[in-house]
């Protein structure tokens, strides 16, 4: 596949997993429309997030082995093709449980983008090439609920809430159409449809691929596929502790979703759409990083010239340092700068930077993960997706509890701290990581 051919099937994934978390923060701002019109209480109309992105958790669990038997492409398709068919009963639910029902099968059939796809550029590109098109990859599912509360703050403004579900319908619809011009990059189910060709033109069956010599049934190979992400948590510390470091920080990011109208509605008496831009700043901070990704690429080559071309895993976290620093500053700056007195401008400033530094965090993990677990890297991501969904799940739940009882500045000085407490992993893990490795059955040397 040319490189061109390569980067299209990047753009095409990318913006398909973009619009699979953009339908998570969507949800944020019709909570109140779905109040009023279902007459139920706002925390019950925040599970629509919650469950949403619980599908988002679950799901990578079933469809990765689904990738690793029929391929990438055909996962993508018929994920997306449910996707759009199960959104029309989101945006004309009739009542909260057919809103809520729907709501999670989306974020399940949604989610394949979420660990399919960092398995499909590392099908596409080389250890040495991986760091652009991952980079590239990991802004889109970050964007994502950033962009969604730009668009549903005016929509949810100027006209009815279904209007938000609608819009992501049509969206929805033009990526299954472009999802039809991505070649699949699965190397072994491309051998499987060789040999099957070959076998039919020649008449010989002799050719086969190691795909059609597997002894162990689809079945089963969902089964490991469940408990096998929970296995490597449990045996790994370092997959761990960098996938609680990611889970941190995309529940920190959801919890926005709740904290950002106390912040900027209750104090700065913003309305919903001018809320929704308030999400800016943290969309700003994920462009501003991607865009440093070349400086980035001259320090790998400069590590990966010091081991011969053949750098170790724990290079990739260099970058994640980077992350540890900005996103405990930014959210310190924040919290303290939350106060009424204090124009508006000085909080939207400080999103900046947390947008930078998380995209630096699973820059570093996700490229870590794919690198230092290659042969099980569909469950290396698979685990990392569940734990930072469940995180994202359930930090909206008590966000108003907590920004309630503590105010603005003590809930967000919490979150700060809590990110400070993170702050050492990559520093830590690229002194001892090799060291580390040596003793685990799942890694590479």
């Amino acid at each position: 596949m040319s490189t061109f051919r390569k980067w299209v099937a990047i753009v095409v994934i990318s913006s398909a997993s973009l619009c699979a978390t953009c339908a998570s923060s969507v949800a944020s701002f019709t909570e109140a429309g779905e109040a009023a019109t279902f007459g139920v209480s706002k925390e019950v109309a925040i599970l629509g997030i919650s469950l949403y992105v619980a599908g988002l958790g679950v799901g990578p669990l079933f469809v990765g082995p689904l990738s690793e038997v029929y391929g990438r492409n055909i996962v993508y398709r018929v994920s997306y093709l449910l996707f759009l068919i199960f959104t029309f009963p989101v945006a004309f639910a009739p009542d909260i449980g057919t809103f809520l029902a729907f709501r999670i099968l989306t974020g399940f059939c949604g989610s394949a983008f979420l660990s399919v796809a960092g398995g499909s550029v590392s099908d596409m590109f080389a250890n040495e090439h991986v760091a652009n098109p991952m980079a590239f990859y990991t802004m889109s599912p970050f964007i994502g609920p950033v962009l969604g509360p730009l668009y549903a703050g005016f929509i949810n403004q100027n006209t009815d809430w279904r209007w938000t579900y609608r819009v992501q319908i049509i969206w929805i619809f033009v990526e299954v159409i472009m999802l039809f011009f991505v070649r699949e990059t699965y190397v072994p189910v491309i051998l499987k449809r060789k040999a099957a060709r070959m076998r039919k033109e020649t008449g010989n069956d002799k050719y086969y691929a190691p795909l059609d010599r597997r002894n162990q049934s689809l079945l089963r190979e969902i089964v490991v596929s469940c408990y096998r992400p929970f296995e490597l948590m449990i045996y790994e510390r370092m997959a761990l502790l960098l996938n609680t470091w990611t889970a941190l920080l995309l529940g920190i990011l959801y919890l926005t979703f709740q904290a950002f109208p106390y912040i900027f509605e209750q104090n700065h008496g913003f309305n919903v759409q001018t809320t929704g831009l308030a999400f800016l700043g943290l969309g700003v901070g994920i462009v501003i990083g991607s865009l440093t990704q070349p400086f980035w690429n001259r320090i790998f080559a400069r590590e990966s010239a010091k081991y011969n071309g053949n750098p170790p895993p724990e290079s990739r976290l260099i970058i994640g340092m980077a992350g540890a620093i900005l996103c405990p500053i930014s959210l310190f700056w924040l919290s303290f700068t939350t106060y009424p007195a204090v124009p508006w401008i000085v909080p939207e400033l400080a999103s900046i930077p947390f947008g930078m530094g998380m995209l630096f965090v699973f820059n570093a993990v996700f490229t870590y993960l794919v690198t230092a677990y290659r042969p099980i890297a569909a469950s290396a991501l698979a685990s990392n997706s569940f734990l930072r969904s469940s995180f994202a799940a359930a930090f909206p739940l008590f966000a108003g509890a907590m920004y309630d009882k503590l105010g603005t500045v003590g809930a967000t000085a919490l979150l700060a701290g809590l990110t400070t407490l993170m702050a050492p992993l990559p520093f830590v893990f690229f002194k001892i990581g090799a060291r580390l490795r040596q003793n685990s059955k799942f890694t590479t040397r």
